[in-house]
Formats: C-alpha cells, structure tokens, sequence
C-alpha cells in the first residue's frame, strides 16, 4: 500500500491554529513557560506536520514545524531538566510524563484554557497512550490500565485488570490500544471511553459515563512466552520472542495469522508502531533486521556497525530506520539496500524516532539537534534552541558535552551457563519451576527450556517461573532447566525432587516493599498460614513490564534484594510463595505495590577542565550526564580547594578565584536521593602572566621590525612595541614593525605582552640605518647636466657644500653630480632656488651631510633615498 493510500488519522473536528496562548503554562509539578508563535506565524503553524520533541539538557519541548523544519514553539520544563521525559502527543494535545519524578501534565492545543497536572508512579514501567481525545496510563507492573480524562487527567470509569507484568500499550490507527499479557500468551484489543465533552456529538453522555472495554482477546503465544508489540494500521504485529514466531491481529475479529517463524540469532525486538504492512523485526545482538509482510518473510539485511545497543527498526515509506548507538540512523529501502547514513555527531543518549503526520522524526534529547525526514526520504536538520522565536531571551545553550569514552572491547560469546537456583515447589496436582538467570556468556538468552514430566516446556527469558499441571499427588517428579543463546543451549540444572499433594500451605498476604537508598530493596510479609504443617521458606518473585522472574528465598518472612539484582529506574513489584515441610508451594500471594530501586548516582564520566583564557583564576569544567540509578539528580557538586558550586541546571560550571598559573584539581560529583556519587576528576591550569622574548630588531633608516615570542600563559595575549622617542605599534604576537623613525638614531625596544593574568615587557636596543642623499645637479636625463655643474668654482654653482645653512656663508667643498652623501639631520635656512628643476626644489632646507665633517647642502641639491622625503631626517 503507498503513502497515498494509506489513509492518515488528523483530528479534525476543529480547525485550531497552533499560537502562543494554546500552550501558556502547566499548571503543578512541571511548571512550564513558552516562547512561541506570534500571528504572523500562523499561516505555517496548524497542527498538522509538527512534533513536540524533548531536550533533555535544556528541560524544553520544543515545536517542530516538519514542513519548515524549524523550531515555531519553545516550552521551559525546569523542574524535568535533566530527566528523561515521555511525550505522546496527537493533533488536539501533548501528554508528558517525567520518567523521573512520574509527573504528567497535559496541553489542550485547542481550548486554550485548562493545564492540569497528574502524578504516576516514577520509573520505567508506566506508559502514556494517547488517541484523539483517548489518554490511558499503563502500569505494565501492576497490570493495570487506567483511562484519563484528557484535560485533567482524573480517572475515567473503572480500571482494567491484567496478570501482572504485561507489554505493550500503544494505540493501532483505529483507536484500539493494545496489551499483552506474557504469562498468559494473549494480546487485548481494549476500546476506549468516550470522553464526556464529546458525548454529545458521539452518542449522548450514557456512553461516556461508562468506562473503557475490551474489545477481544486473542491467543497468541504458550504462556510465559515473552512478548514483543507492534501496533499496524488496523491490528497488532506479535513476536513471541521464545520461539521467534511473528503473527498479526488485524480487525474486528481478532483472529490471530499463522505465525511466521524467523531465523532470528537473538532476542527480537518491533517498534512500538509500523507504518504500512511490512513489519521489520529486529536483532539488536546479530545487528540484523528481518522483515514480514502478509506473505511471509519479504527480506533480511544487516545493520553495520558493532556493538548490541541498537533500537527497534521504523518503518516509513517502504524505507527502514534503524538507529544506534553511536548516534547513526543507518537507511535500508525495502529490498534492504543500504542507503545514506544520518548523523547526530553528539546525541548524548538514545534517539527517538517517530512518524507523525507525513513526516519522521528523528530527536536526540541529549543535544541541540532533531531531523525531519519527508515521505521523499530527504533530511533536513533543525536547531531545537533556534532563538528566533516570539516570547524573550531562551535559556543560555549549554556547552557540549565531551565525547563518551571508547566502548569497551566485543567478549568473546559462547553457550549460556547453567541457570542458577532452579527449585521446585509441589502444588495440588501440579509443580511450580522457578530459576535464577544464567550467565548469558556474552550473548542475551532468548529463552529457557524446561524438561520434566516427559514433557518440554519453553519459557520467555524474562519469566523464568513456570507452573507444571497434569501431575499426580504423591509421585516424585525433578525438572531440569537450561537457557538457549545464538550459540545454542548452555549445561541443564536440575531441580530438587517434589511430590505434588493438596496439603499446601496459603499463600502469603499483605506483601510490601520499600527501596532503600543502598540500592537494596526490602520486601516483607507476615508469616503465611502453613495449615499445619511448618513453612520451611518463601520464594520471592519480581515483576516488572513485560515478565516476572524469582529474585530469592528466604527462611524469614523478609528478604533483602542486594543492590545490583534489580535495575535502577525501573518499576518492580513482587509476589510471595510459601513452601511448606514437605516441598509443597502455595499459589502466589496478591501482588505488593511497585517499587523503583535507586542508589546514589553513577560517577559523572568524561569530566573535562579546562583553561578560561580570558579570565584569571578561572577553570571551566563539563562532564557527560551521570546515571540517575533511579532517582532524579538533584545538583551536580563541583569542588576544587575550598571552592564548591552546586550547578543545578546542565553539565558545565565555571569556578573562579584562584592564583594565576596553577594546576587546580577537580570533583564532580551527582547528587540524588540517595547521596552522592564517586567523583569524576580532572585537571586544569589557571592562565599564568605571559612571557615575552625579543628574537631580534631589524632596521632600516626609517622602520625597525622586532620578531619575538610569546607564552600566552594558557590565555589570549595581546601584544606591542613601543620605540623610545619613536612610535609605536600592535597587533601580532611574534613580529611587529614600527615606522617613522629617524636614521642614525639608538631607539630601546619595548615589546608588551598582556594577557587575563597580567601585563610582561621585554626590551631590545638597536640603532636604525644610516640615511644617504645622492648630491644632484641635473635634471635627471642622463647627460642633460648643466654647465655650471661641473666644476668647482668660485660663484653660484650647484652642488655647493657650506658650514652654514646658507649660500653666504663659508663654502667648504662641492659635491660632484652622483656623489652619495651621509645624511644627518634637516635645518631651516636660506632658501635656494633649483633652477634645474624648474624650482620644484625651492626649498628653506638644508641637509647636515659628511662632507669634511658635518656641513649643509641646499635639499634643492641632494635627492635623499627611500623617495626623498625630509620628515626621514631629524632637525639639527
């Protein structure tokens, strides 16, 4: 199907401009202001073809325009700066979530009147979907899915009830969200509410008073399968992950395709939503990508590059986006055809891809940068700080970030170990498995398989729990379990002996946990009920979105999870089986209230100081952002000496205050609920006075040039020379020439160096040139001298040499016509007629030479070098 059938979703009930006023401010816990959009702007501002995309150093959403590929709308989020924050967004609003602090808050783009604010649970585990008017918030932990109102996001009607630990959440293009339920191997299409301000165009208000309902349930997978969702135009894609078998749940009915098994080497991974009908599925840890149409497997391509960090690949207009790691979004048209590479130089995190309205949206939250990626598949590259919006001064951008360090070396992959603590519990009739996981030995596990009972069993590798039915009361039954990688299936351990019975105690109640600033999680329960026999331990199971696996048994009803078991940020919630004497399990207790494991943050990488050349005492420094490990960071601490500063917004700080020329060591530090966090160092060297070394003077009668060097110190210098009694002159910092100076003369050099830390000199002494003068009587032909030029009589003739400056004073000598003549200095006199030249030489002056010492010849008779100019010569 191409782009121009397939038909695109707008809401369109009104046709609303995006302004300023849409978006003024949330109200609550995500305090946010605008620059935006002023009238003029309108014309290229409607709904359609824009993205609100997050940066994440900023703690800004910002507008993006797809037809212009600019920036149109700038939202301050500061009490989310830093966080990783959740935006689903349609036409009508923009829903955002703080990942961190489980924040939301809504914008109406079309009423211009209500921002309410909400809160959720923080940590990864809860999703926002958004449909039209359609908001629900998904605890994948809890399994609940809870439809909102959209303006104020109150409940609306009841909640929907799943096993825990479901995947999913995300809305198809026909209004249907979609849920997988892993344990039990099923998907649920779920039709929302109808919102009660649209009742009355839809139907009346008895239907919006009703809550949201499931539409149907389809069978899709063996239970304790992992699941992986990809919402279609009509439908849902589904990857049972532990057996790599892809089907599609299209329309009304609900009826499950035959699955399409996949040769995948790996876990396989969709993207939350595919555009048109081919699905690409894929294998981050062989960074291939295979892809399925209605007909089975269309193709297969691999993704260059290394490393196992890459996203799901997104499909847009028959082409495949695939983004990693390393900031590269690496093309494929559909026959998997490598095409050109797109770029982010310094994402700084993991980007987010998009299609929305005709348009892909690639953002990195980590820098300055998005793209936009029309249905032609070219690229335009948008500036998310542009400052040219209406609404004042932006924030300062922050400086980038050093680049990460080098990715540590590819291990060496082999088979799995041996999973470990695989126990056995005895229920009615049936036993219950369950496993700690196994080393992966350098490739993820894609599954496990249980052997026991003559049968095989295969289980999802983020279940790892498995209930046997079937069995008979009083035989002896073991289990072996063994985990399955790209390179095959690792050593079998096997269980401890159980003989299935119905004495079996009950299950424990009343379940709680609490993360405790260690890292640690404390998950406790009063003592079960063992119904007359004794409870010899408890096995403890963690949930999170997507699967459910053992964490640990205890003896007591207590159980300390040790920091490092379970992954900061992310939502956990756990459940409770007692066994009894005789190895007998009961069901699992209700589930406890989720928990986000945290500890204090990870130690700020890439710490960089450097020197301010332009300031004294001063150091900048700029590190990469610190794992959060859980909890949102507070303040970054930079300390050097006695010196500290709390930066509370970005990754750079500048300090100040200390000597000039000294090395100053530097902590950063991260600071979350639970302290703070190893300290990341650097060095930097303040910048020191300059120092400045005259190479050498070079002279002529007039100029001098002085060559030298100088150390700036760390810093910018500016430099000059200045010539006793001459002038002076600046610019370059290794050779600067001063002219206008007199011949003969001794001059002192004194070049000046100064920088932020202080002003140097150095000096040089040199005396300039000798001036000559070419004795002249003629009229510059060759030949053409005049008669009385050339002798030396008695009378007025040329060239005359006298002890004074004038004509009727002693002549001591006369210079024959091209004699050169030392010139010393200018003396004002009796003015002498250059008939020769026609009296272009009538001229006061005369010129001291080194004739039979120092005598004077009328300038009219002398031609000095270097263009005759008198103002070369000093006055005597």
């Amino acid at each position: 199907m191409t782009s121009e059938q397939r038909p695109r979703r707008r809401w369109r009930r009104r046709g609303y401009l995006v302004t300023m006023a849409t978006v003024l401010t949330l109200a609550g816990g995500l305090g946010l202001t605008v620059l935006g959009l002023g009238s003029a702007d309108q014309a290229v501002a409607s709904f359609d073809a824009a993205s609100w995309v997050w940066s994440r150093a900023k703690g800004e959403v910002a507008r993006v325009n797809g037809v212009t590929a600019k920036v149109d709308t700038r939202v301050d989020v500061p009490q989310a700066r830093g966080h990783q924050v959740q935006v689903v967004q349609n036409d009508r609003f923009v829903i955002l979530r703080d990942v961190n602090t489980g924040a939301i808050g809504s914008m109406d783009l079309t009423t211009l009147q209500q921002y309410w604010n909400a809160s959720t649970s923080s940590g990864i585990g809860v999703r926002i979907a958004l449909h039209e008017s359609s908001v629900f918030v998904i605890d994948t932990v809890q399994g609940q899915v809870q439809q909102l109102e959209p303006r104020s996001l109150s409940p609306m009607g009841e909640a929907l009830r799943f096993a825990p630990g479901v995947a999913g959440g995300v809305f198809d293009d026909k209004g249907r969200l979609w849920i997988a339920s892993p344990s039990e191997g099923t998907v649920t299409a779920i039709t929302p509410a109808v919102i009660p301000s649209e009742a009355p165009e839809q139907g009346g208000g008895a239907a919006a008073a009703a809550g949201p309902r499931i539409a149907h349930t389809a069978s899709v997978a063996g239970p304790s399968h992992d699941l992986a969702l990809s919402t279609l135009d009509d439908g849902v894609a589904v990857l049972d992950r532990t057996t790599n078998a892809l089907r599609t749940v299209r329309g009304d009915q609900g009826k499950p395709s035959d699955p399409v098994t996949l040769p995948l080497a790996g876990p396989g991974k969709l993207a939350p939503h595919t555009d048109g009908r081919q699905v690409p599925v894929t294998v981050p840890d062989a960074r291939h990508v295979y892809v399925v149409g209605d007909d089975g497997m269309r193709s297969d391509f691999t993704v260059p590059g290394d490393g196992e960090d890459l996203q799901p690949a997104v499909a847009w207009e028959g082409y495949f986006y695939v983004a990693d790691a390393d900031g590269s979004v690496h093309v494929f048209d559909s026959a998997g055809a490598r095409q050109t590479d797109i770029g982010f130089a310094n994402p700084g995190g993991p980007l987010e891809l998009e299609v929305r309205e005709g348009y892909l949206f690639i953002n990195a939250p980590g820098s300055s940068l998005a793209r936009v990626v029309d249905n032609q598949h070219g690229v335009r590259t948008v500036d998310k700080y542009a400052d040219d919006v209406l609404g004042g001064d932006p924030p300062q951008t922050p400086p980038q970030a050093p680049p990460p360090p080098p990715k540590p070396k590819k291990p060496v992959v082999t088979k799995p170990g041996a999973p470990r603590n695989v126990r056995a519990a005895a229920g009615n009739a049936e036993a219950r498995v369950t496993w700690q996981a196994a080393a992966s030995n350098g490739a993820a596990i894609f599954k496990y398989v249980v052997v026991g009972s003559g049968r095989t069993f295969q289980v999802g590798a983020d279940q790892r729990a498995l209930t046997i039915p079937g069995l008979v009361n009083g035989q002896t039954y073991t289990f072996t379990v063994s985990a399955v990688n790209k390179k095959g299936a690792g050593p079998a351990r096997t269980s401890n002996a159980v003989k299935p019975t119905s004495e079996v105690p009950d299950p424990p109640t009343a379940v709680t946990a609490e993360a405790k600033p260690d890292g640690s999680v404390v998950v406790s329960w009063p003592p079960a009920n063992g119904q007359g026999l004794q409870i010899r331990r408890y096995t403890v199971t963690a949930i999170s979105e997507g699967g459910s696996a053992p964490i640990g048994d205890t003896t007591e009803p207590t159980l300390t999870i040790k920091s490092g078991q379970l992954e900061y940020g992310k939502q956990y919630a756990f459940t409770v089986v007692s066994v009894n004497e005789r190895g007998a399990g009961s069901k699992a207790s209700p589930v406890s209230a989720s928990v986000v494991p945290f500890t204090a943050p990870g130690k700020p990488e890439g710490v960089d100081a450097a020197t301010v050349g332009d300031q004294a005492g001063t150091i900048s420094v700029a590190w990469q952002p610190s794992a959060d490990n859980g909890r949102a960071i507070t303040k970054y601490v930079v300390k050097a000496g006695d010196k500290s500063l709390d930066v509370t917004a970005g990754t750079a700080a500048t300090l100040t205050g200390f000597e000039s020329g000294v090395n100053v060591a530097v902590e950063v530090r991260a600071v979350n609920e639970a302290g703070e966090s190893e300290p990341g160092t650097a060095t930097a060297r303040t910048v020191a006075s300059p120092k400045v070394t005259v190479t050498g003077v070079t002279a002529t009668f007039n100029t001098a040039t002085v060559a030298f060097s100088v150390d700036a110190g760390g810093g910018t210098a500016s430099c000059s020379v200045a010539a006793s009694g001459g002038g002076t002159a600046k610019g370059s910092c290794s050779s600067l020439k001063i002219s206008g100076l007199k011949p003969s003369t001794s001059y002192t050099f004194t070049v000046t160096a100064t920088n932020a830390a202080g002003t140097v000199q150095a000096r040089s002494t040199k005396t300039t040139a000798n001036l000559y003068g070419t004795a002249t009587c003629n009229n510059g032909e060759e030949g053409d001298t005049a008669t009385y030029c050339n002798k030396d009589v008695d009378g007025r003739n040329g060239n005359e040499i006298f002890a004074v400056a004038s004509q009727d004073g002693k002549q001591v000598g006369w210079a024959k016509p091209g004699t050169r003549l030392q010139a010393y200095c200018k003396k004002a006199g009796q003015e002498v007629y250059a008939y020769i030249y026609n009296n272009e030489k009538r001229s006061t002056w005369w010129i001291q030479v080194n004739y039979e010492g120092k005598n004077y010849i009328p300038w009219a008779w002398l031609n000095l070098d270097g263009g005759d100019d008198l103002n070369d010569l000093p006055n005597c």
